[in-house]
């Protein structure tokens, strides 16, 4: 048998006690030698709060999903489906697929920690309305048309005399209208 990571599927929410009740079971049924590890895939991301503060903090990067190492068999299966919030594999026909070498790593890159922020989380996507808060140009209203979460930007199409003006401002520099 080799070993192999499988996506389980959980309630969201319940990823953490998943992976934690998971590990004691483990130890409890004494099934180290088939279930080796368990992973939340989490990516960094920063969010603008009021006044321009940036937070950064961790989020899960498939919400009601668990990657779990193992050798499937009847009774590996077994313990990790009967986990509280499990709600079972992924994978066609019921029957568990395994990820390839190539889908886990493209998963795990994206969460290695230590990473600069991957995103940043404002509530700004085109076509939102937002009022300019700072700059010479507060206090105009538009409409986003580009958000560059990597670079903290914006492009504002604003109405200035009556033109329509394109103008690139910071996250910190608008607001949405609600």
């Amino acid at each position: 048998m080799s070993k192999r990571w499988y996506v389980v599927h959980t309630y969201s929410g319940y990823e953490k006690s998943v992976k934690s009740d998971l590990e004691h079971r483990i130890e409890t049924m004494g099934m180290q030698d088939r279930i080796f590890d368990i992973e939340i895939p989490m990516e960094s991301v920063t969010e603008i709060k009021e006044g321009g503060k940036r937070e950064t903090k961790d989020v899960k990067i498939f919400p009601g999903y668990v990657l779990v190492r193992m050798e499937m068999d009847d009774d590996a299966w077994t313990c990790v489906r009967n986990t509280p919030g499990v709600t079972g594999f992924l994978g066609a026909n019921g029957k568990p697929s395994p990820l390839s070498r190539d889908e886990y790593n493209k998963m795990m890159r994206r969460s290695k920690k230590g990473d600069s922020p991957k995103r940043t989380a404002v509530g700004l996507e085109v076509g939102t309305s937002v009022r300019v808060t700072s700059g010479p140009l507060a206090d105009f209203d538009g409409q986003v048309a580009e958000v560059d979460a990597n670079a903290g930007k914006v492009k504002v199409t604003l109405v200035i005399f009556g033109r329509e003006t394109p103008v690139e401002l910071g996250f910190d520099q608008v607001a949405v209208i609600s």
